[in-house]
């Protein structure tokens, strides 16, 4: 009876999305479980992503499928107490505080380079691609490479410092394209390990070592896909460490993954399974934070672009699952799957964002120019 209930009630939900419980259409789901229907409308996201790891259901298109949960808001028409926990645990804690600093770190980063290298581009970059000017993703992930380079208005002999320089991929870039000294910190063992293999004889300089610990003075600072884990009780802190760290003419450059909402907590299932300790900083939270530190020169968004990479990221892991088989299991790879493509559906949807913040310490003098096209090198 109660089977019964939770099914036409979730089924009347999907509707207004144009999804069918076992429909024809790639981004209808097939249940396998009938403990899927209570489990996904009290437990909300948590449940659903779960229910998908333990095989309850399953979906063609799962890019598609929240594509259009999201673009409906779906995910507010269950229920909120999942949200509600994790909401006010982040107002309580400092989640993302000096002690919990390598968590990410250890359980996301260092899962293992294998993995990566079968699912990034050649250069291990681990965030947006731009397609404006990209047809691959090599060519995605060189031309934000460029396009933050050039943002920056970099010239040679500069020191930069790169906060959450993942595998060295853009610090290598930097260093080989625009004749810069680069700094670049981790919270990842296994990435600095590859970084310092891959920037070798380069003057790249890999440590690992929190962001709060940093010294030194730098002429440009960015930070690619790092942000997301600071947490809104660090903020101020941060773009306070981001300012003592900047030269007086220097400039610093934000990409980070925003949220349309302002909020103290992330996703549940975000967080246990992917990046834990992790939140989505607002428009809000950033102009709050930074406001009197650093003068905002510029605001870039192109959010579509991330749902590009994501799908590229898992066509990559579809192709090396043979190889791949070998170190994880299937229950890991559902959940892999689930992430990339339930985070591509949601950029598409613009329920999330994907923003580019150029900041200068006092206020840039004269014109500035701002790129949206990268330049192209001979």
């Amino acid at each position: 009876m109660a089977e019964t209930y939770f099914r036409q009630k979730l089924g009347t939900l999907l509707k207004d999305a144009d999804i069918t419980i076992d429909g024809p259409h790639p981004w209808d789901i097939r249940v396998l479980d009938d403990r899927f229907y209570k489990r996904v409308l009290t437990e909300a996201h948590l449940g659903i992503g779960e229910a998908y790891m333990d095989g309850w259901w399953e979906c063609d298109a799962l890019d598609e499928f929240f594509y259009r949960i999201l673009r409906k808001g779906l995910d507010k028409k269950v229920s909120a107490m999942p949200r509600f926990l994790s909401s006010l645990a982040g107002k309580i804690l400092n989640l993302q505080n000096p002690a919990r600093a390598f968590v990410v770190g250890e359980t996301h980063y260092n899962i293992g380079n294998d993995l990566y290298r079968a699912m990034l581009d050649k250069r291990m970059i681990y965030s947006c691609g731009y397609w404006k000017e990209g047809n691959s993703l090599d060519e995605a992930q060189e031309q934000k490479l460029r396009l933050v380079f050039d943002k920056l208005m970099l010239k040679p002999g500069m020191h930069l410092l790169d906060i959450g320089c993942g595998w060295g991929g853009a610090a290598k870039f930097a260093a080989e394209h625009y004749g810069v000294r680069v700094t670049g910190i981790t919270i990842s063992s296994e990435q600095e390990k590859l970084a310092r293999e891959y920037c070798s004889g380069l003057p790249v300089d890999i440590r690992l070592v929190d962001y709060r610990s940093q010294k030194g003075t730098y002429d440009r600072i960015y930070s690619i896909g790092m942000f997301e884990h600071v947490g809104h009780k660090n903020y101020r802190a941060y773009f306070q460490t981001v300012r003592n760290a900047l030269a007086p003419d220097g400039l610093f450059l934000l990409h980070t993954i925003g949220s349309n909402r302002t909020g103290t907590n992330t996703d549940k299932w975000t967080s246990r399974y992917i990046f834990p300790n992790s939140m989505l900083p607002s428009a809000n939270h950033i102009a709050r934070a930074s406001e009197g530190l650093l003068v905002m020169e510029d605001w870039h968004s192109f959010g579509h672009d991330y749902s590009l990479t994501l799908k590229a990221w898992n066509d990559n892991i579809e192709r090396h699952l043979p190889t791949l088989a070998r170190s994880y299991d299937e229950r890991f790879f559902r959940m892999w799957r689930y992430y990339l493509l339930s985070a591509a559906g949601s950029f598409r949807a613009r329920n999330v964002q994907l923003w580019q913040i150029v900041y200068s310490q006092n206020g840039i003098e004269g014109p500035f120019d701002v790129p949206r096209q990268s330049r192209i090198f001979a």
